[in-house]
């Protein structure tokens, strides 16, 4: 018997990251939420800003309704078709400290030498927002070395198969 992580011996079926990372794990999905979360709602409006082919935006847009994400909104201009823009569900709310903390990476490791594009700022104060780790008692984790995984509730024995 082989020795390594804790890890190991629980089952990654049941995974939650495996699970957004399905959803969420595509090159254009958060390029198309950024658009969203930045008030770019209409199809052609995101499609030309983003760069993003037609058909991939098509997808996407789909799979992030289907999730309930994103939810469809008609819309009619006067003397054009009804169409539909496509606004953030509480669910997709929920998804902005996840794309402040990849902007962060982003503007620590990959932003031009003068400075990331664009900056989130508290509302109330103006001051900037960044992600932060904090524990349930409310303590700040300033180092990612300092964060454990545990079993979970839901964790699953991981089962070897008799062929291997």
């Amino acid at each position: 018997m082989s020795t390594g992580p804790p890890a190991l011996a629980w089952s990654a079926e049941n995974c939650t990251v495996g699970r957004t990372m399905a959803i969420l794990g595509e090159r254009w999905t958060f390029v198309v939420l950024r658009e969203v979360f930045n008030g770019v709602r209409r199809f052609d409006d995101i499609r030309r800003h983003s760069n993003i082919p037609r058909q991939v935006l098509s997808n996407r847009l789909a799979l992030l309704v289907e999730q309930d994400i994103l939810r469809r909104q008609p819309y009619q201009d006067p003397g054009e078709r009804a169409r539909h823009e496509y606004r953030l569900t509480e669910k997709g709310f929920d998804l902005y400290p996840v794309l402040v903390a990849i902007a962060d990476w982003g503007d620590r490791y990959l932003a031009d030498p003068g400075g990331p594009p664009v900056e989130f700022e508290h509302r109330d104060c103006g001051s900037p927002v960044h992600s932060i780790l904090e524990c349930a008692k409310g303590h700040r984790v300033d180092r990612p070395r300092d964060v454990v995984t545990r079993v979970g509730p839901g964790a699953r024995p991981f089962a070897v198969s008799a062929a291997g």
